[in-house]
């Protein structure tokens, strides 16, 4: 091939392009821009000389996305255009001020992460970047962040194509492995005997039209017209989503969490969902007993992939046959955050079984499925700004988000660098407080962003603390002597 073939091939390939999804362009709107930050703990410093090399033969082939910027077509929509990516734009790498040990550096990281978090992708190239800090912490020898706009894909499809970058430290050749799923109790077989189960089957079915117009009802009005109330974890500012974020960690035993799962019988994220849930209500407790009652919900973000099994390969996540596809694949799910009153207090463990209620009950209803279709005559008739407008009001009239992810058991090394750990946030939201939760190596990485100046993320990471340790005592019997 000459050298004007050559040129008119890549003009070509500049030229491709693919419909953005409508999540997509929910998410990259004049009412949302949502990102998401994957943070790598590194234990060796980051040999930032290999970042190019690595970014183009192992980032960019992941997917074509990482190589195209988003345009407006003729009839206003929007598509995926495949650009020649100039990586010298993409990566960073900060300069702080000399120091002397490596806690003088954790100060300077975390405000670097609030600095980037606030910082908008810029339109003009594919939504990516690469941030390579290279000073000591407390809990790290250097760091490496991605940041990368969730128009791209969720959680799931990023984290599949970043698992793809890293091998395992005990042997690159194997495959890395994840804690075993397990359904709820909801899912459980009825070995009550056929006959039983059909009798069973008409109320279950009764029920779950009932539920569905309620939740559903229900979602509606907290989307539309019903704020939560002003309280300790939601300042109801307007553009609270511009405003600078702080983002903490907290880690608990994955072991330990277990064990209050197998003990109370209920799945892993009931309860997740409990401790925080009960942390929330501590926190906000401390600032004012009539925070106690606030009327305050919860989004908590369901995958809503069918035959989820663990991460699927990028290629299968690409196929358009395959059932764990690559995208947005998600719903939300309000949740009302249980009050606290003196019995509760005293019993934490009703906040697992009040969060496992009406997580069960909402997965049952159709309420995810007629609000998708929603969503889905709102860009019809109305455009995508307006689609992303109700969604934007669904996370502004909410207290909190929560999501959470599934990470390997074994230790991971990017380009031989090992990694001491992981966590991630979602930036952009326009609520004051964002919750993340990643495991990894046997343990549950707890990330918080919450709004600086307004929440008080020390006090709000104990509260948490001392939730967990509540539940652990409660749900976990010391045996007899």
């Amino acid at each position: 091939m000459n050298k004007q073939e050559e040129q008119g091939a890549a003009a070509a390939e500049e030229e491709v392009e693919e419909p953005a999804s409508p999540i997509a362009q929910y998410f990259n709107s004049s009412a949302l821009s949502i990102a998401i930050l994957g943070v790598l703990e590194l234990q060796v410093p980051f040999d930032d000389s290999q970042a190019m090399a690595l970014l183009k033969s192992l980032f960019l082939p992941i997917n074509p996305r990482f190589s195209s910027i988003m345009v407006r077509d003729k009839n206003g929509g929007k598509q995926w255009k495949r650009v020649e990516v100039n990586l010298r734009d993409h990566v960073k790498v900060p300069t702080f001020p000399p120091g002397t040990s490596s806690g003088f550096y954790d100060d300077h990281f975390s405000d670097y992460l609030t600095k980037i978090a606030m910082e908008q992708l810029p339109q003009s190239r594919p939504l990516w970047e690469i941030h390579i800090v290279k000073y000591p912490t407390r809990t790290a020898a250097s760091h490496v962040i991605f940041k990368l706009h969730h128009a791209i894909g969720d959680g799931y499809s990023i984290m599949g194509a970043l698992l793809s970058c890293l091998k395992r430290a005990d042997d690159p050749s194997l495959p890395l492995t994840f804690p075993a799923l397990r359904k709820g109790l909801n899912s459980q077989a009825n070995s009550d005997g056929e006959a039983a189960g059909i009798f069973r089957r008409v109320p279950r079915v009764l029920s779950g039209l009932l539920n569905t117009v309620s939740d559903f009802g229900w979602s509606l009005l907290k989307s539309s017209y019903v704020e939560d109330d002003r309280t300790p974890i939601r300042s109801s500012a307007d553009g609270v989503e511009f405003r600078p974020m702080r983002i903490t960690t907290i880690t608990f035993s994955l072991d330990q969490i277990k064990q209050i799962k197998s003990n109370l019988q209920v799945t892993v994220n009931d309860v997740i969902a409990g401790i925080i849930f009960l942390g929330a209500r501590l926190y906000m407790q401390e600032a004012g007993p009539e925070f106690s009652k606030a009327n305050s919900t919860a989004l908590v973000l369901l995958n809503t992939r069918k035959n989820l099994a663990g991460y699927k390969s990028v290629a299968e996540m690409m196929s358009p046959s395959h059932d764990t596809k690559w995208g947005n694949q998600f719903a939300f799910l309000h949740i009302a955050i249980p009050e606290l009153t003196k019995s509760e207090s005293s019993d934490p463990i009703s906040f697992v079984s009040k969060a496992q209620k009406t997580i069960r009950r909402q997965k049952n209803s159709g309420a995810v499925f007629l609000t998708g279709k929603l969503l889905d005559t709102l860009k019809r008739c109305m455009g995508p700004e307006a689609a992303a407008q109700h969604i934007h009001h669904t996370l502004k009239n909410s207290s909190m988000t929560i999501t959470n992810m599934i990470g390997p058991v074994e230790q991971l090394t990017l380009a031989d660098h090992p990694c001491a750990g992981i966590y991630f946030m979602v930036v952009g939201s326009p609520q004051s407080l964002t919750i993340t939760l990643v495991s990894y190596m046997g343990n549950l990485r707890v990330a918080v962003g919450s709004e600086k100046g307004f929440v008080d993320s020390q006090k709000f990471q104990s509260s948490i603390q001392k939730a967990f340790e509540m539940m652990f005592k409660a749900a976990v019997k010391p045996a007899n002597p």
